[in-house]
């Protein structure tokens, strides 16, 4: 690929991550991504191969992004009791998707993408999902000395995975709701603790 080539492929790529992160797949247009990235409409398919093609690769950059908050947490709890690991993983997730950064633009398409899903969604399930649950499931049925496969654990396992989504997905009505709510270090460690230990007792419960 020539240096031009190359300069173009990164364009269409920026500007299809910005939108598609802001709109969704469907709400934007192949026209739209090349005329922002100064490129001809055929460059889409030359590089990307279609419009799809581009998502995913939009999708992958997200899907590596988020393998590595597991991976944070899985390192984090490292030779801690299963109880321990599970407020690691809280905590790791949180300060993930609450705080605004640079990759704040991966739970924004996320959100596009669970909402009105594409045949990509497979990949984050397969990659991302699967071993971010297998990893809980492991913790709740250490805990509760319970089969992994158990149907009170995977109940567990939601339960826990919910309350972080909720948080992170309300944000923006906690911060109009409560003007306090700044998402600071301090704020995180409370909601780890309160959603750790809301978590431990419901699974000791429901395990009974």
């Amino acid at each position: 690929m020539s240096g031009k080539d190359g300069a173009t492929r990164t364009r269409v790529l920026g500007v299809a991550t910005r939108l598609f992160a802001g709109r969704g797949f469907e709400k934007v247009t192949v026209r739209e991504i090349c005329r922002e990235a100064n490129a001809n409409v055929a460059a889409v398919n030359y590089h990307f191969g279609d419009k799809m093609g581009l998502y995913r690769e939009v999708l992958d950059q997200a899907i590596q992004v988020m393998k590595c908050t597991t991976d944070q947490a899985r390192a984090e709890g490292e030779g801690k009791p299963a109880d321990e690991k599970l407020r690691a993983y809280v905590s790791v997730f949180l300060r993930r998707v609450i705080k605004q950064g640079r990759d704040s633009w991966i739970h924004q398409l996320m959100m596009h993408e669970i909402a009105d899903p594409t045949p990509a969604l497979d990949l984050v399930v397969d990659e991302v999902l699967r071993p971010r649950m297998k990893y809980l499931g492991e913790l709740v049925a250490g805990i509760v000395n319970l089969p992994v496969d158990d149907e009170r654990v995977l109940r567990c396992v939601m339960s826990v995975q919910s309350q972080c989504h909720a948080l992170m997905m309300a944000n923006p009505v906690a911060r109009k709701l409560t003007p306090d709510f700044t998402a600071d270090d301090g704020q995180i460690d409370a909601w780890t603790e309160h959603i750790s230990r809301f978590s431990l007792q419901g699974i000791a419960s429901a395990a009974r």
